[in-house]
């Protein structure tokens, strides 16, 4: 039985990312002639053209795209198995880049916690923050993104996931706001004041919107904003009222002389919030990976821990 050449998956991998033979030639190391073999050698096995001119760009072939997430779990798993990371860690040599995808409020709350605790254990450890743009775990399957972190939505049943904590909307004024130490705010105080909410749709109403309709009353929306810190850096600056995760006000000094933000309940209650990480399970066993985990989750724990509302 003749074996095929396995070096064909790894390049069939990065021409189905990349969908281009100069970009897979770049990640591979190789030549755009080089690239262009392969590729044809793979036509040549696979009996489908896999990539085809679309105008100025090249587009997956319907085969290609069918066994694009495929190729791309076989890849990690052959990694896995001839490269297993399981050996113990020597946290102070180890030289190691983690990419972590959150929203800009996760970032601005833990980031500096984390990257602190990190170069505390392994200084040579590097850490990238990437926005969260949109919900996919295509770059958790790619390889883009090491952990992924937010609220679990349509993931996929092969990532993996572990809760880190759980939150919860509350109020946010300014200081010398008319509501300013006001520490339970009825549904009609709470309604006369116009609001500023974060959504990126820039969306007019949400969870809340539905409790007050249900107690047959309406907020004003006076705005929308495409993130909670944005939303807090309004309420500061004028009357409107923020909703925010509690977790975003863990760096806030609230509710003293000192503050420039007080903060309360809703009048009404809402759902709760859990903020997991996600990985892909390739990087299950990687013990760089799980001691990032780890890390991750002890300083979310202990920063949870110290809140005040």
């Amino acid at each position: 039985m003749t074996i095929p050449d396995m070096n064909l998956l790894a390049a069939l991998d990065v021409l189905l990312v990349e969908k281009s033979v100069a970009g897979a030639a770049s990640q591979l190391s190789l030549s755009t002639s080089a690239m262009s073999r392969t590729l044809a050698r793979l036509r040549l096995i696979t009996g489908d053209q896999l990539l085809v001119r679309a105008g100025r760009n090249m587009v997956l072939t319907p085969y290609a795209e069918s066994i694009k997430e495929r190729t791309r779990h076989t890849v990690f798993e052959a990694r896995n198995i001839l490269q297993p990371n399981i050996q113990p860690l020597d946290l102070s040599t180890l030289e190691r880049t983690f990419t972590i995808r959150a929203n800009d409020g996760f970032i601005e709350t833990f980031a500096s916690k984390l990257i602190t605790h990190l170069s505390k254990h392994a200084p040579k450890v590097r850490l990238r923050f990437l926005p969260k743009q949109q919900k996919s775990p295509e770059a958790l399957r790619e390889g883009k993104v090491d952990l992924d972190i937010g609220v679990l939505e349509n993931m996929g049943p092969e990532i993996r996931i572990k809760a880190l904590f759980h939150d919860h909307f509350v109020s946010v004024v300014r200081k010398g706001h008319p509501l300013d130490q006001c520490k339970a705010v009825t549904i009609q105080q709470y309604c006369q004041f116009s609001h500023i909410i974060a959504s990126r749709r820039g969306d007019f109403a949400g969870p809340v919107d539905e409790k007050l309709k249900a107690q047959g009353v309406t907020r004003h929306i006076a705005a929308t904003v495409p993130s909670f810190p944005a939303a807090l850096e309004v309420a500061r600056n004028s009357d409107l009222i923020a909703l925010v995760p509690a977790s975003f006000l863990l760096n806030e000094p609230l509710n003293s002389d000192n503050a420039s933000l007080w903060v309360f309940d809703l009048p009404v209650q809402t759902h709760g919030i859990t903020i997991s990480m996600m990985w892909h399970p390739r990087l299950q066993l990687d013990s760089a990976h799980i001691w990032l985990r780890e890390q991750v989750e002890t300083v979310c724990h202990e920063s949870m821990e110290k809140r005040c509302f």
